[in-house]
Order: structure tokens, then sequence, then C-alpha cells
């Protein structure tokens, strides 16, 4: 587990967060559309780029269930989808020397969905600066920065881009070329910082943020539309869930896994299982018992019995997710305050979360300052509409969405 002396002046963990979080057992206007990604008649497929820490053994568990949620779109004619991975070293912290990026857990997904999602890797060494580009990256360490910029030029629709993790290797792509980004980047969903209009406050540091301040800066220099998704509104002190009540300005929302894992597919439920079973980069640290890594069986897991106990075991623990609403907002969807999934221009007053238009700014070091803008047309913050309903909304929305894969 990452300390705070292990993380930038000013950073706390979200792992820290989290862990204090599951041994607690809390649980707890106008949608602005992008006219480009909204499902076109006839069913064309929005093109979007997944950028993920996804690892294996896993880093945190919300990646597996984000991964889940875009494949699902992709399984409904929703998305057409691309994967990149974040090179998992990006940290100094020696746990992530066990982990590599979990390209096994996306063929799984790929078989439960019948696609074929290619998969890349994204930068493996820190930016000098704000403005640094890597000119003298190898072509080898280069291949998922020239696959995103491949992408967004061969692509008959502009492309959505989710950042679920690091920023490096999209902050870097959208340096070299901005003029393609301008022209075929319909919207960049930012899954980082805090949401908090105190720079006070911004300058205590979200996880992924932490990982790169310069790229997260970089971030909201480039010539697309950012729909930022802050993690926190402002971070959560340790062993104090009940900072997050009331927040509106941050993504996060928990579950009890019972609410989702036992109402999937069996084929869904050996996914996560075999996810589970891995342990994560931090189990040692947070003095669990070795769960074992499992070889290279993923197909052979992923079609034998559930193993119901581990599900058990997992059922009863709470889980934590960031970036769900992205993803239906990317696709022309949002999400009611009873959980229904419907279309954005159907929302109105019962849509659970939305997007503002804002004026914002980032200093080189990663703090975040904002304010309101009704005149902006290419930045915007998430916000809850209604934190009370917002955790349980989301939590019925993402069973569905994952309810979609049913096993043949």
């Amino acid at each position: 587990m990452k300390t705070n002396e292990e993380l930038p002046t000013g950073a706390i963990s979200r792992r820290n967060f989290l862990t204090s979080l599951a041994i607690g057992g809390f649980a707890a206007g106008t949608n602005t559309s992008i006219a480009s990604t909204a499902d076109a008649p006839g069913g064309t497929s929005v093109p979007m780029l997944h950028s993920t820490d996804l690892y294996r053994p896993h880093d945190d568990p919300d990646d597996h269930w984000d991964l889940a949620c875009v494949f699902a779109l992709a399984h409904a004619g929703k998305v057409n989808l691309q994967v990149m991975i974040d090179y998992p070293q990006l940290t100094n912290n020696p746990d992530f020397n066990a982990a590599n990026p979990d390209v096994m857990g996306v063929a799984q997904m790929n078989y439960l969905t019948s696609q074929a999602v290619p998969t890349t890797i994204g930068l493996q060494h820190p930016m000098r600066s704000r403005h640094d580009t890597m000119p003298k990256a190898t072509l080898l360490e280069d291949s998922g920065v020239r696959a995103l910029l491949r992408l967004l030029r061969k692509s008959p629709r502009p492309v959505v881009i989710n950042v679920v993790g690091s920023c490096l290797s999209v902050a870097v792509a959208g340096m070299r070329e901005p003029g393609l980004f301008s022209e075929k980047c319909a919207a960049i969903y930012l899954n980082a910082g805090t949401g908090s209009p105190d720079r006070t406050k911004a300058a205590v540091f979200e996880w992924n943020v932490s990982l790169m301040p310069s790229a997260y800066a970089a971030m909201f220099d480039l010539h697309c539309p950012v729909y930022w998704m802050p993690c926190f509104e402002e971070m959560p002190r340790p062993n104090h869930p009940e900072d997050l009540i009331g927040k509106a300005y941050g993504t996060h929302y928990s579950f009890l896994q019972s609410e989702i894992l036992p109402h999937l597919s069996l084929g869904m439920k050996n996914y996560f299982a075999w996810m589970y079973k891995t342990g994560g980069i931090h189990w040692k640290s947070q003095k669990l018992p070795d769960p074992g890594l499992p070889g290279c069986d993923w197909l052979r897991y992923l079609l034998s019995p559930n193993d119901e106990t581990l599900l058990a075991r997992e059922s009863a623990l709470f889980r934590s997710c960031w970036c769900t609403a992205g993803f239906f907002h990317a696709t022309g969807q949002t999400v009611t305050r009873e959980g229904r999934i419907i279309p954005l221009t159907d929302g109105g007053a019962d849509a659970v979360f939305t997007f503002e238009p804002v004026q914002v700014q980032c200093s080189d070091s990663g703090v975040t300052e904002w304010t309101k803008d009704p005149s902006s047309r290419d930045r915007f913050i998430f916000r809850v509409l209604d934190p009370e309903r917002y955790p349980a909304a989301m939590t019925v929305a993402m069973r569905s969405l994952l309810q979609t894969i049913a096993d043949a």
C-alpha cells in the first residue's frame, strides 16, 4: 500500500482511503451532450479508447469493473472499443514490480462478449515537464501513443477517450498532434483529481494525479473537449467515510458487491473471481493471506464452475467505483435516480448526474482552480445532482449494464 510519504507533497493515496472504507463498511441542471458521440441513426458505434491502469495482480479492483462496463457497451453495439494499459512502473513503489498489464483480463472480456478489442501499452517513463512530448522515446516505448494517434487519424468519426489511470500517454499524444486532437477527439473523460474550487483543498492530490502531476496539468491544455470527472470533491480523511456525504463534485460511489456479483452470468462471475483470486499488488502490506497467483489459465478458469466460496467472500465486501457515469454519458445516455439507463435527451430533472460548463486552470504542479462558465464549450465538470440517491442509482445501472453479458 502506498503511504503518504511515498507520494508527492500534499498527496493522499486513494488506496489508503479505500482500505479504511472497506474496514468501515460505508455505503452510501441540464445534461451537456456531445453531439458527435451520441448514438447515431442506424446504431453507429462510438469510437472509444479506454486508457486504464489495469494490472495483474490488480492495483485496485475498480479497473476490472470499469473494463467490464466498457466491454458491455461494446457488446451492446454502443462503442467500438480499443484499450491502452498503463505501463505499471510509473510509480517508485516496489510492489508494482510484480504487476503486468492485464492483457489476459482483456482476453477474457473479448471471449465473453465476442469482441476483438486490440490492446496496447502506454509510455513507461515520466514526463520531465508539463510540455514534454517525449521525443526520445523508442519505437517500442512509444507504441501505445502511436496507436492512439493512428486510431484518431483513421477513425471515420471523432473518438472518445476515457482516462481512468495515468494521464501520461494521452497527454503526450495530444501535445504531439494538437490539430489532430482538435479535429478527431470528440471528448476526453478525465477521471482524476478533486473537484473542490478551493485551491488549498485541491492541493491534496488524488491517486491518479499523484502518479504524474505534470501530465494531469497538460490534460487541461489539450485542444479538445475535456469532461473532468474528479474522483472526490476533496480528499476524505482516512477512516472518515462520512467526509463523502453530500458532496456534489466527485464521482466516487460505493456498493456492497452482493448487489451485483450474484446477479451476473457464470462467465462474468468467473472473470471477477479470477481477478480476486490473483490478489492485489498491495496484499502483503494489507496483511492479507497470500491468495496464490493463478498461471495463464485465463480461458480454462473462465469456463470452469464458479468458485462459490470466493464469490461469497467478495460479495460480502464493499467496492468503490468512480468512472461509470462517464461511460454512459459518452454514449448519449444518463442514469435516473431510480437507476434506469435512459437517453440523455430524456433525463431532465430525473437524471442523477450532469456536466456543468466551467473555466478551469491547472498549475504545473497539478493544482486546479475552476469557476462555472455557461459560455464554455470545451471544459465541463461532473456534478452529482442527488448525492443521497447517486450511489444506489449507479449500482442499479451498473448491474443492468453488466447483466447484458449473458452466457451463451
